[in-house]
């Protein structure tokens, strides 16, 4: 699951190689941290939000069946 994260967003930015994903296991299931350059998070959360909840979307339908997940976007030192 995590691959698929670090594909998808590492395809929608500048400079991929500061994409960097952390999976945070919680109670309620798995969340995927998603950092990246200051300047590459708006391309990740797209016009009114399209872009991350596209992927938010797919990473649902990998995911397997009653698993759930989340994805989180934030730039590099927050």
């Amino acid at each position: 699951m995590r691959d698929v994260v670090v594909y998808l967003a590492r395809a929608l930015v500048d400079d991929p190689e500061r994409v960097t994903v952390e999976e945070l296991p919680g109670g309620r299931g798995v969340t995927y941290e998603v950092r990246t350059a200051p300047e590459d998070v708006g391309k990740l959360i797209g016009r009114g939000g399209r872009t991350v909840k596209a992927l938010r979307r797919v990473v649902k339908a990998v995911a397997p069946k009653g698993q759930r997940v989340e994805v989180e976007v934030l730039a590099e030192g927050e």
